[in-house]
């Protein structure tokens, strides 16, 4: 299995993945969406709101704001010492107290732990005019996509087959697929179809050309031909700002491994007991 970025920083990344079934590219997709643990926060205790929004609607948007996680400060509550009663190794309190008039923003949120702040500080929450005031204390968990949305580290995780365009001898250079791809991927050189230098990745796969080139009448195949390889994989992942996407990806990589190392024990294990009922037979 490799892997090849064609874009990377803390926010977003672009790679090929080959070398692997699409099954196991599923399992990527999905363990960086709902394995990867982050912080976002799970109860509200609410002293004073005369704000426009109901309690229920402002801690629900409380909890939809995401939460810098640095992961080897905290860990998740079923696996701390203080069984879920919550504590400065497996959540962060924060407080929020402001007075209207103005918009209450995410930055308002004032944590416990200076290192979980929220990742984007100007994330509107509920606006306030004359005399009204929100006053409230939070508190964040870490936990896990599969879990709640609001514990997803991805805005997009996704991911398509590599494309493959082919094109036959057949081709007279009309130009009838050029005009009609959306991603603007092909042109007319030296007489014929090509695929512009760097574009291939953008095809989305939709054969729009395909049809084009058949309705030309040219003949019942068509000149030019738009598959997909079964091995080879582009990804696209976006994160929401409490981990940087190669920490996301990183993660996910290690949960898959993890899972796996378990699951070969336990078959060598059930298979370590098969072997011994046998000999005992």
């Amino acid at each position: 299995m490799e892997i090849v970025f064609s874009s990377f920083d803390d926010s977003a990344a672009r790679f090929r993945l080959s070398g692997t079934s699409q099954p196991f590219a599923n399992a990527l997709r999905r363990a960086m969406i709902g394995e990867v643990p982050t912080l976002a926060i799970e109860d509200v205790r609410i002293y004073d709101n005369t704000s426009a929004l109901f309690d229920e609607m402002l801690g629900h948007r409380l909890g939809l704001i995401p939460i810098r996680t640095d992961l080897n400060c905290y860990i998740p509550q079923d696996h701390c010492s203080c069984e879920g009663a919550g504590c400065d190794r497996c959540s962060v309190m924060f407080t929020l107290s402001v007075e209207g008039p103005g918009m209450v923003y995410s930055r308002d949120l004032i944590p416990q732990d200076p290192r979980a702040v929220p990742a984007v500080d100007a994330i509107p929450i509920v606006k306030l005019v004359k005399d009204q005031k929100v006053v409230l204390e939070a508190r964040a968990v870490l936990n896990k996509g599969r879990v709640h949305a609001k514990w997803q580290p991805t805005t997009t995780c996704g991911f398509k087959n590599f494309p493959v365009v082919e094109i036959s001898d057949k081709c007279d250079g009309c130009g009838q697929c050029v005009d009609e791809c959306p991603r603007g991927i092909l042109l007319v050189q030296g007489g014929r179809v090509a695929v512009v230098d760097g574009r291939i990745e953008e095809c989305s796969l939709c054969r729009l050309c395909e049809r084009a080139c058949l309705n030309t009448g040219i003949g019942e195949e068509s000149a030019i031909r738009v598959k997909s390889e079964e091995s080879r994989f582009i990804f696209v992942v976006e994160g929401e700002g409490s981990l940087p996407v190669g920490e996301i990806i990183h993660r996910a990589l290690e949960y898959l491994k993890s899972q796996s190392d378990e699951l070969c024990e336990q078959i060598g294990e059930l298979s370590g007991v098969t072997e011994d009922d046998e000999e005992n037979e």
